[in-house]
């Protein structure tokens, strides 16, 4: 019923209280390129729980539709401060080397932004 709720004041715009909630969350994008990506999905599959305990309530993967090793990531956090540990996290740069990452990776943090070309700040 709840989720009915929020849907149908995203549909008609209904939005009030709502914004403040998606506005909360945080997602982390990380763009880097592996030497095998099979190698590199069965490392990042195995932290699942691992990341999930480090703030992470949604995950997506995606490949460059040109070169199949160069992988972008998003992680959804609740706060920038989650994130920013996540990402600072002596665990995750240990899977990711031994996941097989090359170089340095691109990561940056976005939340939604607001209607009508107005700051949040």
């Amino acid at each position: 019923m709840k989720r009915t709720i929020v849907m149908a004041a995203l549909l008609f715009g209904l939005s009030g209280g709502f914004s403040m909630a998606v506005a909360a969350n945080v997602t982390m994008f990380v763009r880097h390129e592996v030497a095998d990506y099979a190698k590199w999905r069965q490392g990042y599959d195995a932290f699942k729980a691992e990341r999930k305990e480090m703030g992470v309530t949604r995950a997506s993967v995606y490949q460059s539709i040109d070169n199949p090793n160069d992988v972008t990531v998003t992680h959804v956090f609740k706060t920038a401060e989650q994130a920013k540990a996540f990402a600072t996290s002596d665990k995750l740069k240990s899977v990711m080397q031994k996941a097989g990452v090359k170089g340095q990776p691109q990561i940056w943090l976005t939340t939604s932004a607001a209607p009508g070309g107005k700051s949040k700040k």
